[in-house]
C-alpha cells in the first residue's frame, strides 16, 4: 500500500513539473537567442489575440497589421554573378511587413526602420491598433510588440499564432514585399 501511494506521488510530481514546463515566462527583457521556441501567452501592457480575434480585426479595418518575420540572407559564399532570390513570403493582407526588426537587439539602423514602419503602418495614429506577428512559436513578434509598446504605441496586439494559424484557419495570405530599408 505504502510502495503504491509512493509511486502515485512521484507519478504526480512528474505530471506537475511537466505541467510547469509547458508555461513559458515572460522575461524582463528580449529574448536574445532561440527565437524559434514556445512563447509566453502573455505580454506585459499588450493585448494578446487568437486567429479569431485577429481575423475579427482584420475584417473590420481596426488595425494596421505588421509581419516582422526575418528575410533570409544573401548567401556569403555566392559566386560572382550568381543569380539570389528572397525565399517568397506570404503574410496577412494588408500587413507591413518589417523584416528582422523582432531580434532581441537591433542596431541602431534597424532600431530606426522598426520605428519609422511603425509610423507608417499606424499612419502616423500612435493610438491606432498594431497587430504584430510572424510564426508560431516564434519571439519574433513577441519582441516587436514589446518594443512597440516601449516606444510609446499604448495599442498593441500581439498575434502569437501569426500566418501558421492563419493559412490553419484557411484565410487568405498575400505575397508580401518587405518594406524598403535606408541601405537598399
Amino acid at each position: 500500500m505504502i510502495r503504491a501511494a509512493l509511486c502515485f506521488a512521484l507519478v504526480a510530481i512528474v505530471f506537475a513539473a511537466e505541467a510547469r514546463a509547458g508555461e513559458v515566462p515572460e522575461p524582463e527583457g528580449y529574448r536574445l537567442e532561440n527565437y524559434r521556441a514556445p512563447t509566453p501567452a502573455t505580454l506585459r501592457g499588450a493585448r494578446v489575440v487568437g486567429t479569431e480575434e485577429a481575423e475579427k480585426i482584420w475584417r473590420s479595418h481596426s488595425a494596421s497589421f505588421v509581419d516582422v518575420l526575418p528575410r533570409p540572407p544573401r548567401p556569403k559564399n555566392l559566386p560572382e554573378g550568381t543569380l539570389w532570390r528572397d525565399k517568397p513570403r506570404s503574410n496577412i493582407p494588408g500587413s507591413i511587413w518589417l523584416p528582422d526588426t523582432g531580434y532581441g537587439e537591433l542596431a541602431p539602423s534597424m532600431a530606426g526602420y522598426f520605428s519609422r514602419g511603425l509610423e507608417k503602418a499606424a499612419n502616423g495614429d500612435h493610438d491606432r491598433l498594431l497587430v504584430l506577428y510572424c510564426l508560431a512559436d516564434c519571439w519574433m513578434s513577441w519582441n516587436a510588440a514589446k518594443r512597440a509598446r516601449s516606444l510609446g504605441y499604448p495599442n498593441v496586439a500581439w498575434y502569437p499564432e501569426g500566418t501558421d494559424g492563419w493559412l490553419a484557419a484557411g484565410l487568405p495570405l498575400q505575397d508580401a514585399t518587405p518594406e524598403p530599408r535606408p541601405d537598399e
